[in-house]
């Protein structure tokens, strides 16, 4: 499989796709290490730094992405815009130094529209959970 970077337009410090593990039309798999020099670790609880909600769902979306453009489904020029968020939930933090593996379900995808849902998981754990539609667009 590629490198996220060549997949995805982001880059440091807001590219948080390590690698891509599995990818099939149905599911997306990716991982993702949380170090403790992560930008936004400086600034979201400095005492106790946790990977902020916000970001594990940008990461969920930027696998799901990976995916699909290693799938060759979309053309190559293909850029994700985040549309919508949905069912949002979380629920164990995600700490400097944690794995998070990130399990993507494709829902729905179209020349304009890409729709996933998606699960990310601390070993075993559900650390967080969401749905997410994309506009399909290009530079």
């Amino acid at each position: 499989m590629k490198d996220p970077k060549e997949l995805l337009p982001h880059r440091d410090p807001f590219l948080f796709v390590d690698e891509l593990t599995e990818v099939s039309k149905d599911k997306i798999t990716c991982k993702r290490i949380y170090t403790d020099a992560e930008f936004f670790f400086k600034g979201h609880f400095p005492e106790y730094p946790v990977v902020p909600g916000v970001i594990l769902v940008e990461s969920m979306a930027q696998c799901g992405g990976a995916g699909i453009k290693e799938l060759g489904i979309l053309n190559d020029d293909a850029l994700f815009f985040l549309a919508t968020i949905e069912k949002a939930k979380f629920r164990k933090q995600v700490v400097p130094g944690d794995e998070v593996r990130f399990e993507i379900e494709n829902v729905r995808i179209s020349p304009k529209l890409l729709k996933q849902k998606g699960k990310a998981y601390v070993v075993d754990e559900v650390a967080a959970e969401a749905e997410w539609l994309c506009i399909v667009g290009t530079k």
